[in-house]
C-alpha cells in the first residue's frame, strides 16, 4: 500500500463552513462572463457553460459535475456550497479570481472542496480551474482519481456530429484531427502509452459547425494526466475532460489536502486553430519562451535517407550537384554513419579513415554552396555502446527494476536529467558541429517525445518532467557553437510534446502517413508556434509520393529524399529522380524559392478544416492572399474568405500561371473545378 504524501491546509480556514448546509440546488451561486463565455456554478458546485458568440446554440442544457474526485470506489461530485470570495489579480497576469468552498459529508466520508476560478484580462472566452480537496474524515480514504472540466456537449445533428483535435501520442500514429461518431473513445494519456511513445499537447478541442469547446491543463511542465474523449449515441453527446489517475491503493490520510492542476475551458468559432493559439499564448504569458525563428530553417531540404542506412559516401557526394541544381539549400546526412546509437563516431566499416571522412563530406557539401545537417537520435543508447560502457547508470530504470527499452532502435533510454547523459550529449553536439562542421541537427525518433519515470532518482517523475530542459540544453549548446544553427525536432509519427516546441527552430510533419496528416499537423504547429518553420518532410511520404502542393499551399518548407543517378539497390523504396520527375521537382522548388510562402502569415481561423468543403487554407504575405484548396475532385463554388468588402481583387492560379478574372467583396465566391488541389493568388487592384 503506497502512502500519498500531500500538503496540509489548516482546517481552520474552513471551520466556519462545517454544518452550514444549503438547499440552493441548481440555483446559480456564481455567474462569470468572460468575453463570449458564460460560466455558471450552482449550489452543489456543479457548472454550466454557455456562449454568446453569434449563431451558437446550446452546449449543455443543465449543470454538470465537471470537477469531481473518486475515493473508495465512489465518485464524489456534489458538494454543498458555503462560501464565495472574489478578488482582483494585479500582479503577473492581471485578471479576476473567485474562490468557492463546499462540503461533502455522507456515509462516513467527509471532504471539503475549494475551487479557484480565474479569468485573465488578456484572454477572453476562457476560464481556468484549480481544485483543492481536504479529507475531513477521521479515517484514511483510498484515492482513485480527480477530474476537471468534464463536460457533455450536445450534438446539433451536424454531419459528422463532431470533429476533434486530440494531442496524445501512441504507436498507432493516428490523425491528430478526426471526425467523431457515436461509440468513439480515446483516453489521450499524456504519459508513456507504449514502449517508445508518450507525451503530446495537453489540449482536447471538440467542435460542431457553430462552436468549439477546448479543455486542457496549464502546468509549465509535462504531466501524466489523461484528456479522455468519448461520444455517446442516446442522447448524441461528446464528453471531454482532464483526469489524473492515482496508483492502486493510494492512501489519503485525514486532514491531508490534494490539489489538481490548473486546467481550463475555452470557446471559439471554427475549428481547433483558435483554441490552440490561445492556449499557446497563455502558456507563453505564464513563462514558456519559444525559440526565435531562424531564416535558414525556411530553406528547402534534400535528405540522403533515400539511400537509407546502406548509403555510400560516393552516392551522397555524387548527388550534391543535382541538389544544388534544383535550388535546394540543405543536404542532410541521415542514419547509418555512426558506430551505434550512443557512440556517434564514424563507423570504420563505412569510413575506414574515421571521423575525418565525415568532415570531408561536410566540406564537400559546403563546396557545393549547401548547408549541412546531421541526423541524430538523442536519449537512445544501444547495449554495449560507448556511453553505456562508461556510464551504465545513465539508463532509465522503471518501477519494476527493468531499464526502459526503445523498441524501434533496439536501444535503452538515457535518463535526461542525469549528469552522464547531459555530458555525453554535449560531447556529441561538439563532435557534430565543431569537429565535423555541420550547420544543423536533425533530431529523430518517436522516443524523444517523453520518457518514463526513472526510479533511480529521488523523485522519479523528474525524468518525465525534465525532457523539455534536456532539449533546451541541446538547443542552447548548438546555438552557442553556431549562432544560426537549425535545430529540427522530428519525433517520428507522434503528436509532438508542446513543451519540447520551445527548444527547436524547425518543426516537421515527422513521418506522415498521408497528405492529410501533413496539412493538419502544419495547421497545428502554425497555431502553437506560428513563427517557427514547419517542414512538410520528404515529399516521397505524401500521397502519390509527389504531393508538393500539400506542403506548398499551407506554407511548409519543401523537402525530398530523391536518389540520383540511380536507386540504391538496398533501399526499401524507389526514389530515383527520373527525367520526368526532375521537371516536376525543379518547378516546385523554383516556385518555392521565388514565393517563400512559408514566411507568410498563416490565416488559420478562416477555414474550418473539418466542415468547410473543399478543405481550405490561406496565407497572407505582402498584402496578397494565397489560397490552397484540396479535394479528390471539386466542381462548384469556393468561398474566398478574408477579403475586404469594398475591394476588387485579381485572381490567378499561380501554379499554372493562369489569370482567372476578378472578384469583389467580403463574401466573394469563385466557381471552379479542380482535381487534388487548387492554388490561388488573390491580389487587390
Amino acid at each position: 500500500m503506497r502512502i500519498l504524501i500531500l500538503s496540509f491546509l489548516a482546517l481552520s480556514l474552513f471551520i466556519n463552513l462545517v454544518g452550514c448546509s444549503t438547499n440552493q440546488g441548481n440555483t446559480s451561486v456564481l455567474k462569470i462572463e468572460n468575453g463570449a463565455l458564460t460560466y455558471e456554478v450552482d449550489g452543489f458546485l456543479q457548472t454550466k457553460i454557455s456562449s454568446t458568440l453569434p449563431g451558437t446554440k446550446t452546449l449543455m442544457p443543465t449543470y454538470q459535475s465537471s470537477e469531481k474526485i473518486t475515493v473508495n470506489g465512489k465518485a464524489i461530485d456534489r458538494f454543498d456550497h458555503h462560501e464565495t470570495k472574489e478578488s482582483t489579480i494585479a500582479d503577473g497576469l492581471p485578471g479576476r479570481q473567485w474562490i468557492l468552498r463546499g462540503l461533502y459529508e455522507k456515509e462516513g466520508i467527509g471532504i471539503q472542496k475549494t475551487i479557484r476560478l480565474t479569468t485573465y484580462d488578456s484572454f477572453p472566452d476562457l476560464v481556468s480551474t484549480q481544485v483543492s480537496y481536504t479529507n475531513t474524515s477521521s479515517v484514511n480514504l483510498i484515492l482513485e482519481n480527480w477530474s476537471n472540466n468534464t463536460y457533455r456537449i450536445e450534438s446539433q445533428n451536424d454531419e459528422p456530429p463532431f470533429w476533434a483535435f486530440q494531442g496524445n501520442s501512441s504507436s498507432a500514429r493516428s490523425d491528430w484531427v478526426k471526425p467523431l461518431e457515436p461509440g468513439y473513445y480515446q483516453k489521450n494519456f499524456m504519459g508513456m502509452n507504449d514502449s517508445d511513445y508518450g507525451g503530446g499537447i495537453p489540449v482536447t478541442s471538440v467542435w460542431r459547425k457553430d462552436i468549439n469547446i477546448a479543455v486542457g491543463h496549464l502546468a509549465l511542465a509535462p504531466k501524466q494526466v489523461s484528456l479522455p474523449t468519448e461520444v455517446f449515441s442516446n442522447p448524441m453527446e461528446a464528453r471531454i475532460g482532464i483526469q489524473e489517475d492515482f496508483n492502486d491503493h493510494t492512501v489519503w490520510k485525514p486532514k491531508d489536502t490534494i490539489q489538481t492542476l490548473e486546467t481550463f475551458v475555452s470557446i471559439s468559432t471554427g475549428d481547433y486553430f483558435a483554441s490552440l493559439t490561445k492556449y499557446s499564448e497563455l502558456m507563453q504569458a505564464k513563462g514558456i519562451t519559444m525559440a526565435e525563428p531562424e531564416d535558414a530553417s525556411f530553406e528547402p531540404i534534400w535528405c540522403a535517407w533515400g539511400y537509407e542506412r546502406n548509403f555510400t559516401l560516393n552516392e551522397v557526394i555524387g548527388t550534391l550537384p543535382k541538389v544544388k541544381e534544383l535550388g535546394i539549400k540543405w543536404a542532410v546526412l541521415d542514419d547509418g554513419f555512426q558506430i551505434a546509437e550512443g557512440d556517434w563516431n564514424a563507423n570504420p566499416k563505412k569510413f575506414p579513415q574515421g571521423n575525418i571522412e565525415i568532415k570531408r563530406l561536410v566540406d564537400k557539401i559546403h563546396d557545393n554552396g549547401l548547408k549541412a545537417k546531421v541526423w541524430w537520435t538523442p536519449l537512445a543508447a544501444d547495449p554495449g555502446s560507448k556511453v553505456l560502457r562508461e556510464h551504465p547508470d545513465s539508463k532509465i530504470i522503471q518501477e519494476d527494476g527493468s531499464p526502459q527499452y526503445i523498441t524501434w532502435w533496439d536501444s535503452y533510454y538515457l535518463s535526461p536529467t542525469k549528469d552522464a547523459t547531459i555530458a555525453h550529449t554535449k560531447e556529441t553536439i561538439h563532435l557534430f558541429m565543431e569537429e565535423w562542421g555541420f550547420d544543423g541537427l536533425k533530431m529523430d525518433g518517436q522516443h524523444m517525445n517523453a520518457v518514463a519515470p526513472d526510479h533511480t532518482l529521488e523523485h522519479p517523475n523528474n525524468s518525465f518532467e525534465g525532457v523539455p530542459a534536456f532539449f533546451q540544453m541541446i538547443y542552447d549548446e548548438a546555438r552557442n557553437i553556431k549562432p544560426h544553427a537549425v535545430v529540427e525536432n522530428c519525433p517520428c509519427g507522434t503528436c509532438m510534446s508542446f513543451y519540447n516546441m520551445a527548444s527547436m527552430n524547425q518543426a516537421v510533419s515527422s513521418d506522415p502517413l498521408s497528405s492529410w496528416q501533413i496539412r493538419h499537423k502544419g495547421k497545428t504547429y502554425k497555431a502553437l508556434v506560428p513563427q517557427t518553420a514547419y517542414y512538410g518532410d520528404h515529399v516521397e511520404l505524401s500521397d502519390g509520393a509527389d504531393d508538393f502542393a500539400t506542403s506548398f499551399g499551407i506554407g511548409a518548407v519543401l523537402g525530398t529524399k530523391f536518389t540520383w543517378p540511380k536507386d540504391n539497390p538496398n533501399a526499401s523504396g524507389k526514389y530515383l529522380l527520373t527525367p520526368e520527375k526532375e521537371i516536376i521537382w525543379k518547378r516546385w522548388f523554383d516556385l518555392y524559392n521565388n514565393m517563400m510562402l512559408s514566411k507568410g502569415t498563416y490565416l488559420g481561423e478562416l477555414y474550418d478544416i473539418g466542415y468547410d468543403k473543399p478543405e481550405g487554407h490561406a496565407i497572407q504575405k505582402g498584402g496578397v492572399l494565397y489560397y490552397a484548396f484540396y479535394a479528390d475532385h471539386w466542381d462548384g463554388d469556393i468561398q474566398l474568405k478574408g477579403l475586404e468588402e469594398n475591394k476588387t481583387y485579381l485572381i490567378r492560379d499561380y501554379y499554372n500561371n493562369e489569370t482567372l478574372g476578378e472578384i469583389s467583396g467580403a463574401k466573394a465566391v469563385y466557381n471552379g473545378s479542380f482535381e487534388d488541389f487548387l492554388l490561388l493568388e488573390v491580389t487587390p487592384k
